[in-house]
């Protein structure tokens, strides 16, 4: 499933790393398969895991060499979302700069994200 709009784009970091963790892989790896699951203090977190194939109703974004497969649930709340991927002295991790999150817990393991209203966006193309 396509939206017309980008969901999710990435920073050269990341897709560097993406592309390296694939390599690394098991076994084939289609993609990465991205969403938001509830829980934790701020109310949600996102996922990340290997893809194999794309599900039915997932957007598919095809960014630097990479693809990302997008849970349909997860959509409005990733609008927008650059995902990089970060390294510090204490740790190496992806980031999601969400426009839609709102806030964030003290341990970074969870964030608050308020959907993109849908009555709002765009026609698709």
């Amino acid at each position: 499933m396509s939206t017309g709009f980008k969901v999710l784009s990435l920073t050269d970091r990341a897709a560097d790393r993406i592309k390296a963790i694939m390599a690394e892989a098991d076994r084939p790896i289609a993609g990465l398969r991205v969403g938001v699951r509830n829980g934790g203090c701020a109310g949600m977190s996102y996922t990340m895991e290997y893809a194999e194939a794309v599900k039915p109703g997932e957007d598919v974004v095809e960014d630097r060499g990479v693809r990302v497969f997008v849970d349909p649930k997860a959509v409005l709340f990733l609008l927008g979302t650059e995902m990089d991927f970060t390294t510090n002295k204490l740790a190496s991790q992806f980031v999601f700069n969400n426009p839609n999150q709102t806030s964030a817990c003290g341990c970074g393991e969870s964030v608050a994200i308020t959907p993109v209203d849908a009555d709002r966006m765009p026609a698709r193309a």
